[in-house]
């Protein structure tokens, strides 16, 4: 009697954990599992230092278009990475730096092109690894058509985010980090002093390392790598 108990409940046992599975892979069918990729335009910026892999935001659709246009065309090939400074940014894109001679000052270059208009997020912060674009002191904070920086940056704490916030609110009154970008500046780091005043419109998805790298080389005066340190770019999938 006691065995046939046993079995009767081992089979109870089959049929549920069957009748569950079934139910499991009838579920799953219905709804599976969505991984969702981020949408954007991809450039592959090659350097003499390594690779770097850079998904385009669609949120800023006039410095996006402009970028794969400039790719496309292949005007950064062979141009510098003109500016260097260790815990703040790496920055390229002068045209004039394409045959500049040793000890040459940079970053002139491209003021013959039109400017692209500001598009400022507060979502989109000077987190390390974002690509942003330069600019000169116009009143409307309008970005260069070509040049452009990798945030290198440093880790911030809260009584001083708390200080950059309060002094950006001066600017634009409705400014606050998120906790989340909070966290990401106290973990990661950036430059949030540039928030708001300059436009991101990328970020590295792959060898952001490599900022590292450039950000560490021996520079000159005017900020200029000792040794050049060439580019070129092109659109991927």
């Amino acid at each position: 009697m006691k065995t046939l108990k046993v079995i009767l409940a081992a089979v109870l046992l089959s049929f549920v954990v069957s009748f569950a599975g079934a139910q499991v892979k009838k579920a799953t069918a219905k709804n599976p599992v969505v991984i969702k990729k981020n949408t954007g335009i991809r450039v592959k910026l090659t350097t003499d230092l390594g690779v770097i892999v850079i998904r385009l935001y669609d949120s800023t659709p006039l410095h996006r278009d402009n970028f794969v246009k400039l790719v496309k065309a292949r005007f950064f090939d062979s141009l510098l990475f003109h500016r260097v400074i260790k815990g703040f940014m790496i920055q390229g894109g002068d045209p004039l730096s394409k045959n500049a001679q040793p000890g040459e000052m940079l970053g002139m270059g491209g003021g013959d092109m039109p400017r692209i208009p500001a598009e400022f997020k507060p979502s989109l912060i000077h987190k390390k690894g974002v690509l942003a674009a330069a600019r000169d002191g116009n009143p409307e904070k309008a970005s260069s058509a070509c040049q452009f920086y990798l945030v290198q940056g440093k880790v911030y704490s809260d009584a001083e985010l708390n200080q950059l916030e309060c002094s950006n609110r001066q600017a634009n009154p409705d400014f606050y980090y998120t906790d989340e970008q909070r966290k990401t500046y106290k973990t990661i780091g950036g430059t949030p002093m540039l928030d708001m005043n300059y436009t991101v419109f990328g970020e590295v998805e792959k060898g952001i390392e490599v900022i590292d790298k450039i950000a560490a080389v021996a520079t000159a005066t005017g900020d200029r790598p000792l040794a050049d340190i060439r580019m070129k770019m092109e659109v991927v999938k």
